[in-house]
């Protein structure tokens, strides 16, 4: 799925990254605990969490995660867009919570991972 549909479906505003919006994801994790992310994240993936901090970023660029989504309408602190665009990585953020947000791009086609 591409990360401009991603945006779509999720009815996200951007912050960065504008210039990946055509690249392609594979899957998506949702969480909110880094270390499961480490644990069981994919590359070239899409990353939807409510945690705002610095973290989120530096776990998605140890990952090669490409995109962020922040759902429940968070946004990010500009230090955070800052070091976003410094690791090439798209941030936005959607009203959805986590569970629907993560339907949405389910019901249309990207991939969850599958079991553990």
């Amino acid at each position: 799925m591409l990360i401009t549909q991603i945006a779509e479906l999720l009815d996200a505003r951007v912050y960065c990254g504008e210039q990946r919006i055509n690249d392609e994801v594979g899957s998506a994790c949702g969480c909110d605990m880094m270390s499961d992310v480490l644990a069981f994240g994919s590359e070239h993936s899409v990353m939807l969490t409510g945690l705002i901090n610095p973290q989120v970023i530096r776990t998605a660029e140890m990952m090669d995660i490409i995109c962020i989504v922040f759902v429940r309408g968070k946004t990010p602190t500009e230090a955070m867009i800052e070091l976003a665009r410094e690791r090439d990585l798209v941030l936005m953020s959607t009203r959805y919570r986590m569970f629907p947000a993560c339907g949405v791009l389910y019901s249309s086609g990207l991939d969850g991972g599958g079991k553990v």
